[in-house]
């Protein structure tokens, strides 16, 4: 699965992390909705940085498809809130 980041870049990760991943965006579909600053920012923080973790960086110069695109860490909740779908971030 190619996971962007906007404003970072693309990575490769694999589709046993994909469990985590939606673990990490329950919790940040819950800071959202609640509406608590604090707890989205930790919330985008730790699934942006389950991302660069678990995946490995692509080249800047590839040019392919991103299946997930992630906001930005300097999103707003607002922002965040405009994009959530019925299953968050990452349709799972």
């Amino acid at each position: 699965m190619i996971v962007r980041i906007s404003g970072e870049g693309q990575f490769e990760v694999s589709e046993d992390q994909v469990d985590e991943l939606n673990r990490l965006d329950d919790g940040l579909t819950k800071a959202v909705d609640a509406g608590d600053e604090a707890q989205f920012k930790t919330a985008l923080e730790a699934l942006l940085a389950s991302v660069r973790t678990a995946g490995q960086e692509l080249p800047a110069d590839y040019i392919g498809p991103s299946d997930l695109v992630l906001p930005s860490p300097d999103a707003t909740i607002h922002e965040v809130r405009e994009v959530l779908g019925d299953e968050g971030l990452i349709p799972g």
